[in-house]
């Protein structure tokens, strides 16, 4: 099992607290990278969304009732070959317009259970369709650009260190490694030949520049007391065992480049936008909420907000 003393739970960069809380409308996508070394593949051809491409008892299926079903199916489709997704998504729209049929001549949707359900999901299609048109695509690159900005400047000054380490099972092990760097041994030739992080037996013990919250912290405590270019003359513990630490440089910590966390930012706007609207519309429309503690429940979340 590979070493690791960091603290998994926390980024190498991240922004100030407020790009952590956007478990929201988590509308931001990933890019997938092409290999550098293939070339660009061309663009498709432009297709016209009302094209048939099949027809089911007599009702057509057009190109945008596939890309409905790719977007709303998504899920489903992910492990499949991009080519094989369009026929993936066609044959899923003819079982359920099929079956959908045949739910019909058997009366189901006059069930009352299942018309509750078909309103709230016409409901929240349309809650959706408001967020999309009137809060995610009204957000513009100067509102994301501001609100970077205004993370960065709240931002306090944090410095962190460069570090190497060599880590040993033992106290007696580390003393004896101290006594060598006392001698004027290489730090480094001394990593190599004696840590037990195998990360460190080729790199010197490097650990990269790290900062609060990124070690354990009996080790980051260590680390942050040494001077630039000092070693620690009394060995770490930790839970990984004993630790020789040695600083190699100081800085303040870079915030992240805009590009890198652009659309983590443009969440956090949608997000806060969301909310004005959400305080908007209730605030003008008529809800009364019969129940006491459920009364109470609901104004502790709306105050929370």
């Amino acid at each position: 099992m590979s070493f690791s003393f960091r603290s998994a739970s926390l980024a190498r960069v991240g922004l100030a607290a407020g790009l952590v809380a956007l478990s929201s409308l988590p509308l931001a996508a990933q890019e997938a990278a092409a290999p550098a070394a293939q070339p660009a593949a061309p663009a498709a051809a432009p297709v016209d969304p009302n094209t048939i491409v099949a027809t089911v008892n007599g009702q057509d299926v057009t190109e945008a009732d596939i890309s409905l079903a790719e977007s709303d199916l998504g899920a489903q489709f992910g492990r499949l070959p991009p080519e094989q997704r369009r026929a993936a998504a066609l044959s899923s729209i003819i079982e359920i317009r099929l079956m959908a049929a045949q739910a019909v001549e058997k009366g189901l949707d006059k069930d009352a259970d299942f018309q509750r359900r078909m309103a709230f999901l016409d409901q929240r299609a349309l809650h959706g369709e408001l967020v999309e048109k009137e809060v995610a695509g009204k957000v513009t690159d100067d509102e994301i650009r501001a609100r970077y900005d205004k993370e960065i400047a709240a931002q306090k000054p944090v410095n962190e260190v460069h570090a190497r380490h060599i880590l040993v099972k033992t106290k007696e092990e580390a003393d004896a490694l101290i006594k060598k760097l006392d001698g004027g041994e290489d730090f480094q030739k001394l990593a190599n030949e004696n840590t037990t992080d195998p990360s460190g037996k080729t790199s010197g013990g490097d650990l990269g520049f790290f900062g609060p919250g990124q070690m354990v912290p009996e080790f980051e405590k260590a680390a942050l007391a040494l001077e630039v270019g000092a070693y620690s003359k009394e060995p770490v513990q930790t839970q990984f065992g004993w630790h020789i630490i040695k600083v190699e440089d100081k800085r303040s910590q870079q915030p992240p480049a805009f590009d890198a966390v652009k659309e983590e930012v443009k969440s956090l706007v949608i997000r806060e936008k969301y909310i004005d609207l959400v305080k908007q519309i209730r605030a003008a429309g008529k809800v009364e909420v019969t129940d006491p503690e459920l009364k109470k429940a609901i104004d502790a979340i709306d105050a929370s907000k």
